[in-house]
């Protein structure tokens, strides 16, 4: 629905989702000229579909198939009138069913969502944080419902070489505009990403020589040759005596080695620290 009603932006900045008091929503999309937003409610377990003359409605969210939800959803779009036509392969995943074909995925652990969003919310309030000290370009803090991870993303301001590309299910052209631009971006992971546990990451596009040796903070962090990704697991963090000082130091570590390595312009780029 994002692609399909949210005009493009750069690094398809257009498409993720934000963290809300509730969950996770799409924040005002377009159909014409009437505006629509989509929340999945992580208190309640519902998808709210709210439309900006006050009508609304929602679908639960419960063990059901993919192909079953995507109908219901669809059928309540139409309700309000909103034809929407979406692509409907998956991204970003091997051997992806379309939506309305998938009957094989049908579970919803409602505590496990609950519990996972509550996470993200406090992982988006550090890395909130971190962003406030960046003077250049960055991005917002956002979730990539392809890749599945909260991240934000700080640019030297130089174009990068094109990508190579090769992320399942994603076009190399998708990953050559989302990497156009030197980046050090760092974000979260529930357990996918490569890794198979909940952790934060760190990486550089293009990675500059010797990023892999840098020394970075706190001591659980640690550079995975197989990710190519500066790596702090979750529960190290968790179980650190001050959690967000932990995770800050990662960010900021992480984020200087790839900014000197990469001989970036940090006086420029950076906010001077407030005494």
């Amino acid at each position: 629905m994002r692609l399909a009603l949210t005009p493009m932006a750069n690094h398809w900045w257009q498409s993720p989702l934000y963290l809300t008091c509730r969950g996770l929503g799409t924040t005002p999309m377009y159909h014409g000229t009437v505006c629509v937003e989509m929340e999945f409610d992580f208190i309640d377990h519902r998808l709210r579909i709210t439309v900006c003359d006050g009508r609304q409605t929602s679908v639960p969210l419960r063990p059901c198939s993919v192909a079953r939800f995507y109908r219901e959803v669809m059928d309540q779009l139409r309700e309000l009138g909103l034809e929407v036509r979406i692509r409907t392969l998956p991204a970003e995943l091997p051997d992806a069913i379309p939506f309305e074909q998938d009957e094989r995925h049908a579970s919803y652990d409602g505590d496990s969502a609950r519990r996972f969003w509550l996470v993200l919310l406090q992982a988006d309030r550090v890395l909130k944080r971190f962003r406030g000290g960046f003077l250049g370009k960055a991005s917002p803090v956002h979730f990539f419902w392809g890749s599945f991870d909260l991240a934000v993303t700080r640019f030297s301001g130089r174009a990068a070489p094109p990508h190579p590309g090769g992320v399942p299910g994603l076009g190399d052209w998708v990953v050559r505009e989302a990497y156009s631009h030197e980046v050090s971006s760092c974000g979260f992971w529930p357990g996918n990403g490569g890794f198979g546990r909940p952790a934060f990451y760190c990486y550089a596009y293009p990675e500059p020589p010797g990023f892999a040796r840098a020394t970075v903070a706190p001591a659980a962090a640690f550079y995975s040759e197989a990710l190519r990704e500066f790596v702090l697991p979750y529960d190290d963090m968790r179980r650190s005596p001050d959690p967000d000082a932990a995770l800050m130091d990662f960010l900021a570590s992480t984020y200087a080695a790839a900014a000197d390595l990469g001989g970036w312009d940090r006086a420029a780029l950076e906010r001077p620290a407030q005494g």
